[in-house]
């Protein structure tokens, strides 16, 4: 069951993401399903057509959008994934103009599966780096508070 699930969970990322097959996300995505993390407030996202608004605006704001799946783990019917996020920031989906800017971020997905659909998926993934890249926020001027010694 491990490796099935693994191989719909690359499936997911290389289709939806990678692809842009909305499709994809009605075949994969339970009717009932839920998404934990994907936006900037805590409100979760239910079913296929929630989450293409999701994936509208991620891909809209980066139409080149790519994500490499860079750790893949599976237990049960649980898969978590490593990803880097790049792409090129060419449309206003995400609230701030375009800029033209590439960005890189992190994020780690874990996914619980039933009946060969995702039923469950919490997301972490580097938000607010993504907005500061964009410039939706300004970048950290200074030593980083978190890994410098204090002043």
């Amino acid at each position: 069951m491990s490796e099935a699930n693994k191989t719909l969970i690359r499936r997911w990322f290389e289709e939806v993401w990678n692809q842009g097959r909305e499709e994809t996300i009605n075949e994969l995505f339970a009717a009932n399903g839920i998404g934990y993390g994907l936006g900037d407030t805590d409100v979760t996202t239910h079913g296929p057509a929630e989450f293409k608004i999701f994936a509208s605006n991620l891909r809209g704001a980066l139409p080149d959008i790519h994500m490499k799946i860079e750790d893949i783990m599976a237990e049960g019917d649980r898969v978590t994934v490593r990803i880097t996020v790049e792409g090129t920031h060419k449309g206003s989906q995400l609230g701030v103009a375009p800029t033209g800017r590439r960005i890189r971020i992190q994020g780690i997905v874990v996914v619980r599966i039933a009946n060969g659909q995702i039923v469950e998926g919490w997301n972490s993934w580097d938000q607010l780096g993504l907005l500061r890249q964009i410039g939706a926020l300004p970048t950290a001027a200074g030593p980083d508070r978190f890994t410098s010694a204090g002043a």
